[in-house]
């Protein structure tokens, strides 16, 4: 009881900066809209959907999915709490790294992405806005779509900034310094085989992406093709150029050829770069074998099959990105004389 009534403390035990408090308020602030939206769905009410729209077709489909997102960004509060709460400090490296590594890859195309898609339509890019990609019926109102991708933007600048303030007081000497410093001990021949194996594997799903994304229609489905604008095109862009950070991030860290480039360099490529395609691969995989839609709107083989070649290069470079912090960790400990668990 005491520790929940106790004020927010920094490290060293100083009271909690204003700013990260003011942090942790947008952060929760910008999830209320859209669990708002969410939960009002959930209850049956049809705000901001469309009479003719999809979604309403398979009810039961949309209540399960609309439950998943109302607890995924219910988690971006308990992240928010975990980063300015004492009791956070405690919390094991890899609870904490995980759920914030999903969150950034969510996170990261939607906050590039949205933006980008509307500096292209002022400049006179056409979009079906408001409609599913590939459908001929509306889908969500134009608003629901600036609501909630705005609140996703102001949730990950919040939410990154204060994972950056707490991992630089809790972990900050692991991205200190420049390539050079690195002990050969970070990296070994197991972390370079599955570097380069990121590296092939990501060839197709890169290909696809980039023949996509210049207007070929090679492996799309019909309603896709049907159905593409300038949103498409943007984001197809911005999958390829987030396969080629996190497999240039994943080489860099394997390799060490750029001795003079800073350490958080690579590791924000791969930690970025990885999440996203990771995530999203995982969540269009997931979203096309679950979702019944129109046959005409299901993805082909080679789109399923580039959404998990990009899902696995995800894992694979952010196994090479956690080895490197742990071995460095480790490497610290015992330079040190230290005795606690690595990367604590």
């Amino acid at each position: 009881m005491s520790q929940s009534l106790a004020p927010a403390v920094a490290a060293g035990g100083a009271p909690l900066p204003r700013s990260r408090r003011l942090l942790r308020a947008v952060a929760v602030g910008a999830c209320l809209p859209y669990l708002a939206l969410k939960t009002a769905w959930v209850a049956g009410s049809h705000v901001g959907v469309p009479a003719g729209s999809v979604l309403l077709d398979h009810p039961t489909e949309t209540a399960v999915a609309n439950v998943l997102t109302i607890l995924m960004d219910g988690a971006v509060i308990v992240l928010a709490l975990l980063l300015t709460r004492p009791w956070g400090r405690g919390v094991p490296a890899w609870l904490l790294a995980a759920p914030m590594w999903v969150a950034t890859g969510l996170l990261a195309p939607i906050m590039a992405g949205y933006p980008l898609q509307l500096l292209v339509r002022a400049f006179g890019g056409q979009s079906p806005a408001g409609t599913a990609a590939g459908a001929d019926e509306p889908f969500l109102h134009a608003w629901v779509f600036a609501v909630v991708y705005t609140g996703f933007i102001v949730q990950g600048l919040a939410l990154g900034s204060l994972f950056v303030l707490y991992a630089r007081d809790r972990w900050g000497r692991l991205w200190r310094g420049r390539m050079w410093d690195l002990s050969a001990g970070t990296t070994g021949t197991a972390q370079r085989v599955v570097a380069v194996a990121a590296a092939v594997l990501a060839l197709f799903p890169l290909a696809l992406r980039a023949l996509w994304a210049c207007g070929g229609t090679a492996g799309l489905s019909a309603g896709v093709v049907a159905g593409r604008g300038s949103d498409f095109h943007v984001l197809e862009s911005l999958y390829v150029v987030f396969l080629l950070a996190a497999v240039g991030g994943g080489l860099l860290l394997a390799f060490r050829r750029t001795p003079a480039l800073p350490v958080r360099v690579p590791l924000v490529l791969a930690g970025v770069g990885s999440g996203a395609v990771a995530c999203w691969g995982g969540w269009m995989a997931a979203a096309a074998l679950l979702s019944p839609g129109d046959p005409a709107d299901r993805p082909t083989g080679l789109m399923l099959l580039a959404y998990a070649g990009q899902m696995i290069v995800g894992l694979l470079v952010a196994t090479v990105g956690a080895r490197f912090l742990v071995a460095r960790s480790v490497l610290g400990a015992r330079s040190a004389g230290a005795v606690k668990s690595p990367v604590t």
